[in-house]
């Protein structure tokens, strides 16, 4: 099966031979997604490429697992390796890190499992992206960089089993390019995958390598799959949480808070991290050390992720991930922030809600939401930082007996119920978060202008909330009123907000291109 001839002839399907068939099924384009006029598509019983959940392997049960990405050796206790390296995996009783035995220089060591993939799966395939969105998909393969032709496989969000392909493309409607996204369907009949019923291939690598030499009902043949970005490692490396201070090495300062200042610096001279260091005296090693075990173990694309901590003695250093581009509230107001246009904002809007609608799965609180403390990367993903700390810097305060050792409280961010009753909960952070989308649809503006913390506490109390600015859509300033008001309890849930703002630009993208429609 794999081979496919002309569209108008009539053929059957071969079980025995497992040749491609040819049913003529009329297909129809709707919108950008290809899909058919026909029946016998379904989801199939069971996805043979679902990758093995981590769990102890036993010595009998050695699996061959195969590297999707480089990696830098950084301990003794890891491998260094190169993308294509295949592996020996022979424990993975810890979920982040393996012990594992190169086929290649047959060394044992530790390598990051997020880092591999099963050998002869989809998920050791270049080109598939597993469950990444349809706009996900549509803004990597948009970086200007790739040619047309530059394609990558996803999961199919809307129907089950199936996967879509997602090309960069021709607009021949508009002009210069955009993405096009065709259904992949599993034909269960047949135990089959296509694009169009009269083309169909035992498995979706078939499928691809065909459209990689014809393009045979595509605009363009399929050309070099989207390049992917290294992931971060959970955690520095094998038991690598709490590190030798030494092994850090501090470059030049990023920034300085109320607790402390932010450095750029290295790990064992080879990875980049960021270096929080905590002033001495604003909180106990061991107060700390508790909150920071439960912080290292939230995972989200957007969320900054922990790496270590330096807690033998103050000041206590804090290892993150490098955030290249800084904190959003800088980037906003720098020259290249100001020239974000609309979809932009209401995208950076959706990344934050769907770090905060992790933490509200998880049950956590921020305490400090808000555009200082969402930091970007190179490719403008934005990430929630510094989650947990301002909770557990505030309680150390509270429980000090120096009445001038207090937290300063960003007034102008916090919810009435917190501000005056100490009451913080994830709806307190909706609160905040209806702050921090005025802050990026004013580019960065101070929110409330010039008022200080007390007025603006003043006002809210008496049931006034911050003025639409000009150049804000009214559907954008409902959304900060729904987030303010006064019962927690009637506020948006941040899944709402998520799937809100994920959507918002896509359903108003056309309208807001064309300012008089």
């Amino acid at each position: 099966m794999g081979s496919c001839c002309g569209k108008s002839r009539q053929t059957e399907i071969n079980k025995s031979n497992g040749k491609a068939t040819h049913t003529g099924t009329i297909h129809t384009r709707i919108g950008s997604e290809v899909t058919n006029r026909s029946f016998g598509f379904d989801s199939p019983a069971k996805d043979s490429y679902t990758p093995t959940p981590a769990a102890p392997v036993p010595p009998q049960d050695i699996k061959i697992y195969v590297a999707l990405y480089d990696y830098t050796q950084r301990t003794h206790k890891d491998l260094g390796f190169r993308k294509g390296e295949v592996f020996e995996v022979l424990d993975r009783t810890d979920a982040a890190w393996w012990l594992a035995r190169s086929t290649i220089s047959r060394r044992e060591g530790y390598i990051p499992s997020n880092y591999v993939a099963e050998q002869k799966t989809l998920e050791a395939e270049e080109w598939y992206f597993s469950t990444i969105s349809r706009k996900d998909a549509d803004k990597r393969l948009m970086n200007t960089s790739l040619p047309v032709g530059t394609f990558l496989i996803r999961k199919s969000q809307t129907h089950t089993g199936n996967y879509s392909l997602s090309v960069r493309d021709i607009d021949e409607i508009n002009g210069g390019e955009h993405v096009k996204h065709y259904r992949i369907h599993w034909v269960r009949e047949n135990n089959s995958y296509c694009i169009t019923e009269s083309c169909q291939f035992r498995t979706v690598p078939e499928l691809i390598d065909h459209y990689r030499h014809v393009a045979d009902g595509l605009n363009v043949p399929l050309g070099k799959p989207c390049p992917k970005v290294n992931p971060n490692t959970i955690g520095l490396g094998k038991d690598a949480w709490e590190i030798d201070r030494n092994s850090l090495k501090f470059q030049h300062r990023l920034g300085t808070g109320q607790f402390g200042e932010v450095w750029k610096g290295l790990w064992n001279g080879i990875t980049p991290v960021a270096i929080k260091t905590m002033k001495s005296d604003t909180l106990a090693p061991s107060y700390f050390l508790a909150e920071a075990n439960i912080m290292k173990k939230m995972k989200h694309k957007h969320l900054v992720q922990l790496f270590a901590i330096c807690s033998d003695r103050e000041p206590i250093y804090i290892v993150t991930e490098l955030m290249t581009r800084g904190s959003l509230l800088e980037l906003l107001r720098s020259a290249e922030g100001q020239r974000f246009p609309f979809e932009q904002l209401v995208d950076i809007s959706a990344q934050i809600a769907s770090g905060m609608q992790y933490l509200e799965n998880q049950h956590y609180v921020h305490r400090d939401l808000a555009a200082r403390n969402v930091l970007v990367n190179d490719n403008f993903v934005c990430k929630v930082a510094d989650f947990g700390l301002a909770r557990v810097i505030d309680e150390f305060y509270q429980h000090r007996p120096n009445p001038n050792k207090q937290l300063k409280f960003p007034l102008k961010w916090t919810a009435p119920e917190a501000a005056f009753y100490g009451r913080f909960t994830i709806k307190s952070d909706v609160w905040s978060y209806g702050i921090l989308l005025a802050e990026i649809f004013s580019y960065g503006a101070p929110p409330y202008g010039n008022k200080s913390g007390n007025q603006v506490l003043s006002e809210i109390e008496k049931g006034g909330r911050m003025q639409k600015m000009p150049g804000w859509p009214d559907h954008i300033y409902q959304v900060m009123l729904d987030c303010w008001k006064k019962d927690p309890r009637q506020r948006p849930t941040f899944e709402y907000l998520h799937s809100l703002m994920d959507d918002y630009a896509v359903a108003t993208e056309q309208s807001y291109r064309e300012p008089n429609r």
